[in-house]
């Protein structure tokens, strides 16, 4: 019997990747996201039974982040939905070295789903489509933790790992941890990303405080603020989160994308090409 596959953040930097590999191998998808038919809303459970309607396997992605407060209760009443509506299988994206995250994945363990947890490293992407784009394209980027070393991972890998084990039974009930191959700190990525453009990029490494000061005076909003603290003390603090892991090659059978070649590929896009006035 052919499966229904449902992409809770389908539009997102994993989710769209995903949608778009299914639909390659002739799945049958549906988007999870604000702007389908019928739209996804984390904040409105009343919409989730017609978006699961006839889905036999989801990939859940929770934005921002499984940390914040409300994830917990909202991924506990999705799996209630989920299987009443009949899905079969769960794939979650979770965060590595994130303790509210793991919270969140024993709701899909102990769920009686079919499931396999996807615990990422930092995306590359972040400097490329999120958070750190415009100090790119500044020339100027100031961050905390310069010391922290990060293995960062490409999005299309963690989507081509999801593609596998949301397809592929031999999978259920595993836990993988998606990295880069090498790690890096803030400062060398910067440096690699210059490299590729071919443009000089200053790092200054900041305090967090005057980091979180920073965006305050930017307007940003308090749960932004936290969440960024979080992942700063929590998350890249964690030594945990510094270990490069093989399980990219062990799903796919390839290894992880390393940050140069996302950067060449990225610089050659033009994605960094605009230059843009850094907020202060």
């Amino acid at each position: 019997m052919e499966n229904n596959y449902l992409v809770i953040g389908g539009t997102g930097k994993t989710g769209r990747k995903v949608v778009s590999n299914l639909k390659e191998k002739g799945f049958n998808v549906r988007v999870g996201s604000r702007s389908a038919t019928p739209p996804f809303q984390w904040e409105d459970p009343s919409s989730w039974s017609q978006v699961l309607e006839g889905i036999d396997r989801m990939y859940i992605v929770f934005y921002p982040d499984l940390a914040v407060p409300g994830a917990y209760e909202a991924i506990q009443r999705l799996v209630e939905v989920a299987k009443t509506a009949g899905v079969k299988k769960a794939v979650l994206l979770s965060g590595k070295g994130e303790r509210e995250a793991e919270r969140c994945e024993q709701l899909i363990v102990n769920s009686g789903l079919d499931y396999t947890l996807v615990r990422a490293s930092w995306f590359n992407q972040n400097f490329s489509e999120s958070f750190f784009l415009d100090p790119i394209k500044s020339g100027d980027v100031a961050l905390p933790m310069p010391e922290a070393k990060i293995p960062f991972v490409d999005t299309g890998d963690i989507a081509d790992v999801v593609t596998v084990v949301l397809t592929d039974e031999k999978h259920n009930g595993q836990t993988y941890e998606v990295t880069g191959p090498r790690k890096l700190t803030f400062g060398e990525v910067v440096q690699e990303i210059s490299n590729a453009t071919g443009k000089p990029i200053k790092f200054q490494p900041v305090a967090l405080d005057d980091y979180t000061e920073g965006m305050k005076k930017a307007g940003l909003s308090l749960d932004y603020i936290w969440l960024f603290e979080y992942l700063f003390k929590e998350v890249l603090g964690n030594p945990n989160n510094q270990v490069v892991s093989n399980d990219i090659e062990k799903v796919l059978g390839r290894k992880a994308k390393d940050f140069s070649e996302f950067a060449a590929e990225t610089a050659e896009a033009g994605v960094w090409d605009q230059t843009v006035s850094q907020i202060a």
